[in-house]
């Protein structure tokens, strides 16, 4: 008897969804990541996807990742602690510290491993981390591997937060983890309240700028939540991801020089992965400085949030508290949640859905997200779709006329 595969084999939940066809993942894209893409040879609009900015097909973005590829190869064979630090990796970090005004700034191979090789290591024994039950994964990844006491807070609550901090010991390390925009209910995080409470329980910040970046900042900045509301001073910790805005892989964290060179000398993952492609480096490099330079694109992209967000409303969706290009539509039910991403895939629309155990069961939800390069007429169309579905299955909370 093959126990392990007995125990593995037990797990049906994807046979059964590929069985009902309604099975919503691994969905083959067979062209660039754009607005609209082609799936088994038909065109669909894409809504799903996290390249906010529109970059990951940009001209210049793609002649540097080329470039790069050109001059150092395709790959480095080594982690940065040995083999594996190109001077076109110093360089990005330099540029991304003086970006979000920090001090330093630690690139690593994946957003994930940023969270998880910081969290997991940044704090002892004796400290804790308290975290906001809606963070990604990868900070609860970070938890997991984290000696220290960790302290689950209520979503966005602050006098939830304040209970857990009042458990702590006041001699002893604090450290608040949180996503400034959550990734799949598109709310920003109440930060002023985190810093308020930070500094009243001698607690330290790390946030995490996965969705912030390219998309929230004074003046259209796109530096993210901390500065939106100009608390980059309070801020310990900046995460941020290239995989989003950046339209490349990697992450990084930002802080002063001797948090960085902690995590440079102890962070496990950082130390015993593969460094950053030099492609994937440029790439980045060349999306930040677009970034900086077009603010018109970021608020391109606020314009589209706006003008879907008002639609949405218009047709009686319930979206929750998202105020991002991060747009909720909640189902409340796992197999229609399924369902209507299929047929709204085969009406042409491209949307992802989230089901438990990612959330609880009457929190399912698709997960409709924007790009700078969306059009009207593209939302127009997709909340056209979006309407007589909704209908049909009978999730609206109101019924238009």
């Amino acid at each position: 008897m093959n126990l392990l595969r007995d125990k593995l084999y037990r797990y049906d939940a994807a046979r059964n969804a590929r069985a009902a066809g309604i099975y919503p993942y691994f969905r083959e894209i067979q062209s660039d990541q754009d607005t609209e893409v082609v799936i088994n040879g038909k065109k669909v609009l894409m809504f799903g996807s996290n390249a906010y900015l529109g970059l990951t097909n940009h001209p210049k973005v793609k002649e540097a990742s080329i470039e790069a590829t050109k001059k150092y190869g395709t790959g480095m064979a080594g982690s940065r602690f040995l083999n594996g630090t190109l001077d076109i990796h110093v360089e990005l970090e330099k540029k991304l510290a003086k970006f979000v005004g920090k001090e330093d700034t630690l690139v690593y191979s994946t957003g994930f491993n940023v969270n998880q090789g910081v969290v997991g290591c940044i704090t002892g024994r004796e400290d804790y981390i308290l975290w906001d039950e809606l963070d990604h994964a990868s900070i609860i990844e970070g938890n997991r591997a984290s000696l220290s006491t960790k302290l689950k807070f209520r979503h966005n609550d602050m006098e939830s937060l304040e209970k857990q901090l009042q458990k702590c010991d006041a001699d002893k390390v604090k450290l608040i983890v949180v996503d400034g925009v959550f990734s799949m209910e598109g709310d920003v995080i109440n930060l002023p309240e985190v810093v308020r409470l930070s500094k009243k329980y001698n607690a330290n910040i790390m946030i995490d700028e996965a969705h912030g970046l390219g998309v929230l900042g004074r003046n259209y900045s796109g530096k993210g939540v901390h500065d939106h509301f100009g608390l980059t001073d309070d801020m310990d910790l900046i995460m941020g991801t290239f995989s989003k805005s950046l339209a490349s892989i990697g992450g990084f964290i930002a802080g002063d020089e001797a948090a960085i060179d902690y995590l440079r000398h102890n962070s496990r993952p950082y130390i015993f992965s593969a460094s950053i492609t030099p492609g994937a480096t440029a790439a980045a490099s060349t999306a930040l400085d677009i970034l900086m330079s077009e603010p018109e694109r970021i608020k391109a992209l606020w314009d589209i949030t706006n003008y879907s967000l008002e639609g949405f409303r218009s047709l009686g969706c319930e979206i929750g508290h998202t105020a991002t290009p991060i747009i909720p539509l909640f189902i409340r039910d796992n197999e229609k949640t399924f369902l209507i991403t299929k047929t709204l895939f085969e009406e042409g629309v491209f949307v992802n859905p989230v089901v438990s155990p990612a959330v609880a069961p009457n929190d399912t939800l698709i997960r409709f997200s924007l790009m700078a390069t969306h059009t009207k007429e593209q939302v127009d169309f997709a909340l056209d779709k979006i309407e007589k579905i909704f209908k049909k299955m009978g999730v609206l909370s109101k019924q238009t006329v």
